[in-house]
């Protein structure tokens, strides 16, 4: 008698293969009654798939202060608390809805909040309780947490000066709300192979940065029969994380009447790449460039596919790069609407409490007409402000903390969450931040340069380190014996005319010495520099012996950038 086959021994599910068949089972947005009755059984009620399927509402587990180096498998351990992002399209907000936010916050979140880097307020210290409450109570003043985090369309993001900036192109954010009404929430979009980020802008200094997003639109000019039309320009494939890119710039014109059509369709072409969806690390849209030979034209080719119809071609000749400037809006900037004024405050790291969210409701009403803007900078303006109340406005804002004038260190730093609330980050950041431009303001009294000091957590650049003059990843070394937090240095970012990604130049420092560092490497810039020149081009000109020399003190040899954690960005909350 023969001996039957042996069965087949199972094949394990992927990571990829199980999140695939879990958003295929359930499109989240339609699912939030579950949600509504795990509110009223408790924590322990809720089911291991839902730590996925809660991200579609803009909603991620908490880490329990450790960060990475507290878990396992490259995540760190989740708490029974939740952080929730609260979606802004283009960042607009009125009194009404920052009100309401500073009221979940202070009864929900602790009373603290933090601005993001794509203009969303995200809370943290939510319980599955308070998850239903604080979602009600937005949706009572029109906000929305869907697409705030998951494997959808992201807060579309634009210029926080739409319709105000009297050197605008065109006030673009009418189109960046309707891309956002189009593509979120949009069954039809529900199930992208991970996150996907767009942004809008006419403003003339792209300070949406559109070079690092998934998908843009810019605004540009051509003359045709001796009329000047407005339409945009599209690039795609922009992100940072543990391998930056810079978006490639399509050749086409868009006509305004085609921009949300072009939306979706960019959409739609990334949303039926399948092969993005066998690898989560490797499943954004910057992949089909950089892995699987995409160019400009094929993406073009595809795009029509889908619409339908060609679009206008677009030379390079066409579009005006903005230079080395600054992006922020911070300060008072006057409006092309007579008499008034823009009052724009610079939050260090985006970190707010719920009191002075509420002052900035109050504020807003006081001496504007209870309209603001959030930027990706993590900072607030306040808008239409009469040139009259102006002063007033600017020595109460410093009075709460959010100062108008600040030093270039305050003004241009960036920080991500860090171990406070994230799973994936190795190092504190936003108090440590917070302390080194202290330091720096002590130690390099009016230093006189624009300077982005990005600090991230781990090497998913959600603080835009690749971006930044100076970033600063996080690790942890050994010193004196001891596991400390510190960070890897990349310098000479940029975007705009001079766009590149930091050079890593193979300098590390312990947390508590990189105040020390970060002077000595600017004292060299100031002895050195040519007339004129500013950081970015001292780091274009400058070998990267010689700036590891400055960091150190001395010559010293380089070293390795640690590898990504096994399993970053799975599930990363990146921006």
């Amino acid at each position: 008698m023969s001996t039957p086959p042996a069965p087949a021994a199972a094949v394990k599910e992927t990571k990829a293969q199980r999140t695939e068949r879990l958003k295929l089972a359930k499109n989240p947005w339609e699912s939030w009654d579950e949600v509504r009755e795990y509110a009223r059984l408790g924590w322990d009620s809720i089911p291991a798939d839902w730590a996925l399927y809660f991200r579609w509402w803009g909603v991620y587990s908490q880490g329990d202060g450790k960060g990475v180096t507290g878990g396992v498998g490259g995540e760190g351990k989740a708490t029974e608390y939740f952080m929730m992002r609260i979606a802004l399209p283009n960042g607009l907000l009125t009194s009404a809805q920052l009100r309401v936010i500073a009221e979940v916050t202070k009864k929900y979140a602790n009373n603290l909040a933090d601005i993001t880097t794509r203009q969303n307020i995200q809370l943290h210290w939510l319980t599955i309780s308070a998850l239903v409450e604080v979602v009600d109570a937005l949706n009572s003043v029109g906000l929305s947490t869907k697409g705030a985090c998951g494997d959808v369309v992201r807060n579309v993001t634009g210029c926080p000066l739409a319709g105000l900036d009297s050197h605008e192109i065109i006030d673009a954010s009418p189109l960046a709300v309707a891309i956002a009404h189009r593509l979120n929430a949009n069954t039809d979009f529900y199930n992208l192979p991970r996150k996907f980020k767009f942004t809008v802008s006419g403003c003339p200094v792209w300070c949406s940065f559109p070079e690092i997003n998934d998908a843009a639109l810019t605004a540009i000019k051509r003359t045709v029969n001796g009329a000047e039309e407005i339409g945009y320009t599209l690039r795609v494939g922009g992100g940072l994380s543990n391998e930056p890119h810079i978006a490639v710039r399509i050749p086409a014109f868009i006509r305004q009447d085609q921009a949300v059509d072009v939306a979706a369709a960019t959409a739609e072409v990334f949303r039926d790449a399948d092969i993005l969806r066998e690898n989560r690390t490797r499943a954004r849209i910057k992949y089909l460039f950089m892995r699987f030979d995409w160019t400009a034209e094929s993406f073009l080719a595809a795009l029509e596919e889908k619409l339908g119809y060609k679009l206008d071609p677009s030379p390079v000749s066409m579009e005006d790069v903005p230079g080395d400037i600054y992006r922020d809006h911070i300060g008072i900037t006057p409006q092309r609407q007579p008499g008034l004024s823009v009052v724009g405050a610079s939050v260090i790291n985006g970190r707010l409490s719920g009191d002075q969210l509420q002052k900035l409701a109050e504020l807003a009403e006081q001496y504007g007409d209870g309209n603001l803007r959030a930027t990706i900078g993590q900072n607030i303006l306040i808008v239409n402000v009469p040139h009259e109340k102006v002063a007033a406005l600017v020595i109460e804002l410093n009075t709460i903390g959010l100062n108008v004038d600040v030093s270039p260190f305050w003004r241009g730093a960036i920080a991500c969450t860090g171990t406070e609330f994230c799973k994936l980050a190795i190092a504190e950041t936003k108090n440590f931040n917070k302390w080194l431009v202290s330091e720096l303001e002590d130690r390099l009294p009016g230093f006189d340069q624009q300077i982005r000091l990005h600090v991230t957590g781990c090497t998913n650049s959600c603080g835009q380190s690749w971006i930044a003059d100076i970033g600063l990843e996080g690790k942890k070394i050994k010193k004196d014996g001891k596991m400390v937090d510190a960070f890897y240095f990349c310098v000479g970012g940029s975007v705009g005319k001079y766009v590149g990604i930091a050079r890593q130049i193979g300098f590390r420092a312990a947390a508590e010495d990189c105040p020390e560092a970060i002077e000595r490497l600017l004292r060299a810039y100031l002895a050195e520099r040519e007339t004129g020149e500013d950081l970015r081009g001292y780091f274009r000109r400058t070998d990267d012996e010689t700036l590891r020399a400055h960091l150190n003190g001395t010559v010293v040899n380089p070293v390795e950038r640690d590898a990504p954690p096994v399993g970053a960005g799975r599930f990363s909350p990146a921006e």
